[in-house]
């Protein structure tokens, strides 16, 4: 009896490995399949600053800020891309988007605080607090805040999706990505490898076509600074 329910196990513990192991190619070609896309997707849309075609709006996605409110090193870096766009006259306003879910933590309000601090005049920063996501603020951008044409700044390793997800939701985007951050090896190792999980992701966002997390009504907060001239 022992014998054959050590046989038994055995052959499910094999059954298990041969199921495990056609997961993980499945899960492997998707991912390969869904990075694929942002990268041909993006392809032509990515510039430097020097060289990006102007826009009405630069779309600055948030990142961590700390406690007393700083914007960590890379999005203090997204941030400065940002300010030199608008310096060079390559856009008129700059939308931040980022995460405000908790009261105490405001990445959009400290983004602006950042901005303005840093010569961007106040009437040209706009706040987007429910950018809890890639998709998200990319969708909210142009249902909520009605942008037709903008610069995303971010990361270059998350540009090719921030770039890829939002032209699919109908903004004739660009984008410029920052690479000084890469002088922090681990951290942009570690970033840029959950690119390929994010990816998957923003393949499901765009086949489910989802709502963001929070919509709300639109807003004529860009089309008024625009209008400042």
């Amino acid at each position: 009896m022992n014998a054959i329910l050590g046989g038994m196990w055995r052959a499910y513990l094999r059954r298990v490995v041969r199921l495990g192991f056609a997961a993980a190619i499945v899960v492997g070609v998707l991912t390969a399949e869904s990075s694929m896309w942002l990268r041909t997707a993006a392809d032509g849309h990515i510039f430097t600053v020097a060289d990006v075609p102007a826009a009405p709006v630069a779309m600055v996605l948030g990142a961590q800020v700390y406690d007393d409110g700083t914007p960590s090193p890379f999005l203090e870096a997204r941030l400065e891309l940002a300010r030199q766009l608008y310096a060079a006259g390559k856009v008129k306003a700059i939308l931040v988007s980022g995460d405000h879910m908790d009261w105490g933590y405001d990445e959009p309000g400290n983004m602006w605080l950042w901005l303005n601090a840093h010569g961007v005049p106040a009437g040209r920063i706009i706040e987007d607090h429910a950018g809890f996501d890639t998709y998200d603020s990319c969708a909210r951008a142009k249902r909520v805040f009605g942008v037709d044409k903008m610069i995303i700044v971010t990361q270059a390793f998350h540009l090719e999706r921030a770039v890829t997800l939002c032209r699919h939701l109908g903004v004739d985007a660009t984008g410029v990505g920052d690479t000084t951050m890469a002088r922090f090896r681990a951290p942009w190792l570690q970033a840029s490898a959950r690119e390929y999980g994010a990816a998957d992701k923003a393949a499901w966002d765009v086949l489910s076509g989802r709502d963001p997390v929070f919509l709300g009504r639109p807003e004529t907060s860009v089309q008024e600074a625009l209008d400042q001239g």
